[in-house]
């Protein structure tokens, strides 16, 4: 009982906060505030309609009741952090395809109900995506990165850390629509090989950043091929990929400029760790 009041307590802390703010709130962080639910966020959304950012990050409480509110009243918001809310499902996409086609970044981690149906209604209505985190959405196969490929040309970030069930199709269309990738993790996508390494090297020439960490199939000779024709490459992670050679690893990896890309995934996300594992 003295926890659920507790919750019921931080709920209505947002409620008053919300009301309060109304039309000015433009920013808003709840990141780990596990009282909060999907009725306090209706209330916060039906009075805070110019929000732009909202990190819900660890509300483990909410459903995709919160996502249709979002889409019934908040049609500015832009960025959306949903990381570990894991009773989000497809239908929480296709609400805010419909209601916020404003997106520009919505993090996804570890909301493993998502399947390539709730992909597919996102990038629909959300075409203007330039940040996508869909780390641990294990559902996940190629047809979902198809209709990435297909929509989502302005797409800058992507990240799908353990999303095993992906080959090089799905990388290679990923290449093929989204020239103007600049970070891209696929550590722990144990299918890949060379050729998504090949893929991205002859389509994706702005790359910064690959993280490609245990990948045990990657060779010297696919990212010989990536590093000749991505002259951007800022960092790479290839720990765990056995067919690197040491001395491979030793002429690609500078230094400096590991230090440069964490400064632009700061600058350009506010994410040190977007891209930790």
């Amino acid at each position: 009982k003295e926890r659920k009041k507790d919750f019921n307590l931080r709920g209505r802390v947002l409620e008053n906060i919300s009301k309060r703010c109304g039309g000015f709130l433009r920013q808003l962080s709840l990141r780990g505030c596990l009282g909060v639910g999907d009725c306090s966020l209706k209330t916060f959304a039906q009075n805070c309609r110019n929000i732009e950012h909202l990190n819900l990050n660890g509300c483990t409480r909410i459903t995709d009741n919160t996502c249709y509110s979002l889409s019934k009243f908040c049609p500015r918001l832009k960025h959306l952090d949903l990381t570990s809310c894991i009773a989000i499902t497809d239908n929480s996409l296709r609400n805010l395809s419909e209601g916020c086609p404003n997106l520009e970044f919505l993090n996804l981690s570890w909301c493993d109900q998502i399947t390539k149906d709730g992909v597919e209604a996102l990038v629909k209505g959300c075409n203007g995506l330039k940040a996508l985190f869909l780390r641990g959405c294990t559902q996940l196969v190629d047809e979902a990165l198809h209709h990435i490929e297909n929509h989502c040309h302005e797409l800058v970030l992507l990240n799908l850390q353990s999303c095993m069930q992906i080959s090089d199709e799905g990388i290679a269309g990923i290449c093929r629509g989204c020239h103007r990738l600049q970070s891209l993790c696929v550590s722990g996508c144990t299918n890949l090989t060379d050729a998504s390494l090949i893929a991205l090297g002859l389509n994706c020439p702005r790359l910064k950043i690959l993280e490609a960490a245990r990948c045990s199939h990657l060779t010297d000779a696919g990212f010989t091929l990536l590093a000749r024709n991505c002259h951007d490459l800022e960092k790479m992670d290839l720990e765990e990929c056995v067919l690197v050679s040491h001395l491979y690893k030793g002429s690609v990896l500078n230094p400096v400029k590991c230090i440069n890309s964490s400064w632009f995934l700061t600058r350009t996300y506010g994410q040190k760790n977007c891209l930790r594992r």
